[in-house]
């Protein structure tokens, strides 16, 4: 499917994108000296699971007429770019649910091919991936995350609340057999999935995969008491260690994760502690929600609206004046707690709102 195939922009307008990295500006340094350098844009906040840690079983999700058009998400992630954003993620909610995702993928690929971007890439529930994934390698993307917290179908069900295992896992193996590099994203779950980690260590190993373990974080309102679930990584470390050979690794792929080899698979583990260890001082990333909202801090609410200066100017130059102001903003740290004394979430908006 070529661009020409898909409908114009619904609404706003179209980027002139022909001096996109030409403008010689700055990159963007927040107020504690951080270069700012990856983004992480929401293309919908819909989603075909319904996983207990992330949204409530009955969502409410945001009109369409609210959601970006894929025109717009371009011109918007082309604006960063020339603010010096080298790595780009595109989340959802499930991204590849997005009607004619494959054109905002084969818009952006255009700044690989120029050099101003290093890396697009894509995090997914893995349910459409053996739909998309020969079509992702074709745009550019190298590597996938993909979010899998068991191997057990039976509780897999349980966990999305409408998920199917069998089709996430064909799809990993059409994502493997494109070239793909894949890395498995696993929300450690007291009670739920903690049992099971060991064996996904050795799972990845066998399929080549890496392993990205995440400590759940109090983002909207679940159904549920997070108390209940939360598990430290450091404990699953240490079970971890009984069994396999963990080496500190300086390897590091812009994101929060710290990693370890495991001796014996010959692949990482990469672990996520928003909780148990803050890992703030070095974040260099901001987070674009599907209506336009830039949050600077995932476990913040200050925010600001990208939608107005994108949708009201044909010049880009009011809404990268808004970024530039919005990132002398960005705070040093987030707010996440997990205390039976703070019973609410640190913030009111879902993940699937935000983007993973």
């Amino acid at each position: 499917m070529s661009a020409s195939d898909l409908p114009s922009a619904r609404r706003g307008v179209t980027a002139d994108t022909s001096t996109v990295g030409g403008d010689g500006a700055p990159p963007m340094i927040d107020g504690y000296g951080r270069h700012v350098s990856y983004l992480r844009v929401s293309v919908t906040d819909r989603c075909d699971f319904r996983c207990v840690y992330c949204m409530s079983e009955q969502m409410t999700f945001l009109p369409r007429a609210d959601v970006l058009t894929l025109e717009e998400l371009d011109r918007l992630s082309s604006a960063f770019i020339r603010r010096g954003v080298r790595k780009l993620r595109i989340t959802g909610g499930e991204p590849l649910v997005r009607r004619n995702i494959m054109f905002l993928f084969q818009s952006l690929s255009r700044h690989l091919e120029s050099g101003t971007l290093d890396e697009l890439t894509v995090t997914t529930n893995g349910s459409q991936l053996a739909r998309y994934a020969q079509e992702l390698v074709d745009c550019g993307v190298r590597r996938v995350n993909v979010s899998l917290d068991t191997l057990d179908p039976q509780k897999f069900a349980a966990i999305t609340r409408r998920g199917v295992l069998a089709r996430v896992l064909a799809g990993l193996a059409a994502a493997r057999s494109a070239g793909l590099s894949v890395k498995i994203n696993t929300v450690a779950l007291r009670g739920v999935n903690e049992d099971e980690i060991d064996d996904l260590v050795g799972w990845c190993g066998g399929q080549g995969f890496d392993l990205c373990l995440i400590e759940t974080m109090p983002l909207g309102e679940v159904g549920e008491d997070r108390c209940d679930r939360y598990l430290p990584l450091s404990t699953v470390r240490r079970r971890l260690q009984q069994r396999w050979t963990l080496v500190d690794s300086l390897h590091r792929t812009g994101g929060p994760a710290r990693y370890v080899d495991v001796v014996e698979t010959g692949r990482r583990i990469g672990f996520i502690t928003p909780l148990s260890h803050n890992f703030c001082e070095s974040c260099n990333r901001v987070r674009v929600t599907c209506t336009g909202v830039l949050y600077m801090c995932l476990g913040q609410d200050d925010a600001v609206d990208l939608r107005t200066p994108l949708r009201h100017a044909t010049s880009d130059i009011p809404l990268l004046a808004t970024i530039d102001d919005a990132i002398a903003r960005k705070p040093k740290g987030h707010d996440f707690v997990i205390d039976r004394r703070r019973a609410q979430a640190a913030t009111i908006r879902h993940m699937s709102a935000t983007g993973g």
